[in-house]
């Protein structure tokens, strides 16, 4: 067996490649179940047990990575196509490291700039938005060097954190980027928080040195959690958090109370969102599986676009409750768990990074 026909790929390397006009070809060697609960998008399924079988099937003129949970399975995936000249790269750590893996991508929006942080393996996206000296971050991961590492590049002081509700599907960053920096950490107290924080309250304004605003346009957006925050940029931008995303709406049962929440978000979304102009940029707290993600490109959409592309925001409020109880399924993983440290009930251990391992699934199946 050619030891030459077999290397290695990190996450890092992998992600522009998944951009490129012609990707790798991505052979996922785990057992179904684990593929169609989270994947990298793309891959092609052919359990390990099945391979030695199935070889022909993987192209011997393409560049073929090796997929499994942390490595080992890929390592023996690539072993056998070895035995078959085939060539490929493992990919390093797995799907374990693939959650933890971000790009980046940022323009200005007036006086403003947005850094829009994506962390791939989960579709959740944060957000560093920096005017003059001051910096404010919204919904950061607990991986705070990405922050850090964007207000360094533009030498920017990050006086600001937001979080635009109390996340279920990953940890939040928040306190912890608070004690780094010295920032003023702003929530909305109806999601329950037991630490000391700021409190937001609806119109409130967050400025920059530099005299630009980030104007809360409505914090009350409940629906998703009782205390889901909006925050707008001039005319340009709004973040929405999990209210609405671009391929849907947040699931409002996640607290137990599927109608009640589906009611409040109906609500949020025509009262508070709606209305807003067809130009504005949507810029959200996920994506789905289904939405394209590109190098150098936003995942944010504008507004108008979502009216014509999302059905249900024309639908009357029962057609919407009936819609959205209907529709949500399984849950994030852990998400008990998750809820409980970013909430401040439990404190988190060297193990509560494992908790986040797995798809975001925060959206409403559309």
């Amino acid at each position: 067996m050619p030891a030459d026909l077999i290397s290695s790929i990190s996450t890092t390397e992998l992600t522009p490649l998944l951009d490129a006009n012609d990707p790798p070809y991505l052979l996922d060697v785990r057992e179904p179940d684990e593929v169609a609960d989270w994947s990298i998008p793309g891959v092609h399924n052919i359990p390990l047990g099945e391979l030695p079988s199935r070889f022909a099937e993987v192209p011997h003129d393409a560049r073929v990575v090796v997929i499994c949970a942390l490595g080992s399975r890929a390592q023996l995936g690539a072993e056998i196509l070895a035995k078959e000249n085939v060539a490929s790269q493992v990919l390093d750590g797995g799907m374990a490291a693939w959650a933890r893996t971000y790009d980046r991508v940022e323009a200005t929006f007036g006086d403003a700039t947005v850094v829009q942080i994506r962390r791939r393996g989960k579709g959740c996206l944060s957000y560093v938005i920096g005017s003059g000296a001051t910096a404010i971050v919204i919904d950061p991961s607990s991986d705070l060097e990405n922050y850090e590492d964007v207000a360094r590049l533009h030498g920017w002081h990050i006086d600001h954190i937001l979080d635009t509700h109390l996340h279920a599907d990953h940890l939040s960053g928040s306190r912890a980027l608070r004690e780094r920096t010295g920032a003023t950490l702003w929530l909305n107290p109806a999601d329950g928080f037991t630490f000391d924080f700021d409190q937001l309250y609806d119109h409130a304004s967050i400025g920059f040195v530099g005299g630009v605003q980030l104007d809360v346009a409505s914090v009350s957006v409940p629906g998703h959690t009782e205390g889901s925050t909006m925050f707008q940029l001039g005319e340009g931008a709004i973040f929405t958090g999990d209210t609405l995303f671009l391929e849907s709406v947040g699931r409002p049962d996640l607290a137990d109370d599927a109608e009640v929440f589906a009611r409040h978000l109906y609500k949020s979304l025509h009262d508070r969102v709606l209305h807003l102009s067809d130009d504005i940029m949507v810029f959200p707290a996920h994506y789905g599986a289904s939405v394209e993600v590109r190098s150098g490109e936003y995942v944010a959409a504008p507004l108008g676009e979502l009216r014509r592309k999302l059905a249900v925001l024309a639908v009357g409020e029962e057609e919407f409750v009936a819609w959205a109880i209907a529709r949500v399924k399984d849950r994030p993983p852990n998400y008990r768990e998750i809820v409980r440290i970013n909430a401040g009930r439990t404190s988190p251990s060297t193990a509560s990074p494992d908790l986040e391992i797995g798809p975001n699934r925060c959206a409403i199946a559309s």
